[in-house]
């Protein structure tokens, strides 16, 4: 009898090897993908169906499929079937992997890499590294962007369409849909524990908007610094200053943002990511923030960037601070690290005397958000979907940080793990004396893309790295951390 095959893909049996079908089912899949045949978004073929053309068992594709899942490069999407969501680099599949010591072999890959990490990082300088080509992207604040509901969202959707008026597609209120704003509100009521009325949010694109609205508030109001935590965000530091605002550092500790230094700096106002600073991960403990609101009730004003407060591991969750101080605190939150931000919605809860000037400047900017993805987004957050994304979201970065903390122990014994009990990303530091932007560039140029601590320091301090894990799953992180302590290796 001829062997068998499928026409998908013109599979022939034959050409498999005897014993390890799912290794070569895997491989033709991965091929496929890589080379363009089975395009992000294409479906594979029913397990069953593929199975009974190749008469194979069925276990044998649902091992395949099953493998391309853990590599990121197909997810399920129930009755959808299975989707192809990311293609692999082509080089890996072309030719074995580069050594440790050198670099991939792409054309010129050191003169871009240097280039980017040598001087005072600019303006343009997240861009840049978003489009620098990498085999393994490790950017801090990535959120899996393969986990997007899409099956949730196109219910939601096609819920949200069905009940709409032909009035209901004109201009919306520039402070957001009032079905938005409740659901925001109902949703920190749940998972921030704090109560607000909807009608104190203000629906934004982003924290990045709601930021600079409140620029212009502070601006209005004869305040032109920000005090900003240190070590902390470059991007947020340059977003401040592109509002005409001055940045002035204030140490962060183990205990959070050094209140002292804060009242010794003589700034009117600060920013500040409590409930997992960025980058470190420390959480502002008690006795701080008890001096943080005996300083805001001196008259300083605190914007609260709830960063990644909702993605906890291994301790309990933490109050906003917006929930013990409402007259002095500007909250600011968004859902795009909970599910892309592409969505570019987020939310603003300014100090009531605040809000008309706030209103006034979202409803100057652009009129207000686009409607149809804030009534979609509401649907989702109060029909649950939103607390059943993050349930499964939580169990699934738990793996991928755990692969990268054994990752690290196992290959940088000499590195220290930073902020691990919650968020996207780790920072990590080193006892020798060496310049990070050196180690990033070298990173980068071995096809790893990362971020050196030194981008987000004003003050001097140990090297090290801020370390995303959220959008790879486990095998691609160790041998990413496989490759940077090759790097480390060689003398600097």
């Amino acid at each position: 009898m001829g062997a068998e095959g499928a026409d998908f893909l013109q599979l022939n049996l034959g050409d498999a090897p005897a014993g390890g079908l799912s290794d070569w089912l895997t491989r033709q899949l991965r091929q496929a993908i890589s080379d363009g045949r089975l395009p992000v978004g294409s479906r594979l073929p029913a397990s069953r169906v593929l199975a009974t053309e190749l008469r194979v068992s069925r276990g044998v594709v649902t091992e395949a499929y099953q493998r391309l899942s853990e590599h990121g490069q197909v997810a399920g999407r129930g009755r959808g079937g299975t989707i192809v969501v990311a293609a692999p680099a082509p080089s890996r599949l072309a030719a074995p992997g580069p050594t440790l010591t050198e670099p991939v072999p792409v054309a010129e890959p050191a003169r871009p890499a240097r280039a980017l990490f040598q001087d005072v990082p600019g303006a343009d300088i997240f861009d840049s590294l978003r489009a620098a080509p990498a085999r393994i992207d490790l950017t801090p604040g990535v959120p899996d962007l393969a986990a997007f509901p899409r099956a949730a969202w196109l219910r939601a959707e096609r819920a949200v369409l069905a009940g709409l008026s032909p009035a209901d597609f004109g201009y919306g209120d520039p402070r957001g849909t009032p079905a938005l704003r409740t659901a925001v509100a109902n949703w920190l009521a749940r998972t921030r524990g704090f109560r607000a009325d909807p009608a104190d949010v203000i629906i934004v694109n982003g924290v990045a908007q709601g930021v600079g609205l409140f620029a212009q508030v502070l601006r209005d109001h004869g305040i032109d610094q920000v005090a900003v935590e240190d070590p902390g965000s470059l991007g947020l530091r340059q977003h401040l200053q592109s509002l005409r605002l001055r940045t002035v550092p204030v140490t962060v500790d183990s205990g959070g943002v050094r209140v002292d230094e804060l009242r010794a700096s003589g700034a009117a106002a600060v920013m500040l990511t409590p409930a997992h600073q960025f980058p470190t991960g420390v959480v502002l403990d008690g006795e701080r923030r008890r001096e943080l609101i005996g300083w805001a009730r001196d008259g300083g004003l605190i914007i609260e960037d709830d960063y990644d407060a909702e993605h906890r591991y291994d301790r309990p969750p933490v109050p906003a601070v917006r929930s013990m101080l409402t007259e002095q605190v500007c909250y600011v939150g968004s859902v795009s690290k909970l599910l892309a931000p592409a969505l570019r919605v987020g939310w603003i809860l300014p100090p009531p005397r605040h809000a008309a000037t706030l209103v006034a400047a979202k409803r100057s900017a652009d009129l207000g958000n686009a409607v149809l993805p804030q009534l979609v987004l509401a649907r989702l957050m109060e029909s649950g979907e939103l607390e059943r994304q993050l349930r499964f979201l939580r169990k699934r970065h738990r793996r991928r940080r755990d692969a990268m903390i054994d990752a690290i122990a196992a290959q940088l014994p000499g590195a220290r793990v930073h902020g691990a009990a919650a968020g996207l990303h780790l920072m990590v530091t080193f006892d020798a004396d060496f310049d990070d932007g050196e180690l990033a560039a070298a990173a980068l140029a071995h096809g790893i893309k990362v971020q050196p601590l030194s981008w987000h320091r004003q003050s001097p301090g140990p090297p090290g790295l801020v370390l995303g894990y959220a959008a790879n799953p486990p095998a691609i992180l160790t041998e990413g951390i496989a490759t940077i302590a090759g790097i480390t290796a060689k003398p600097h």
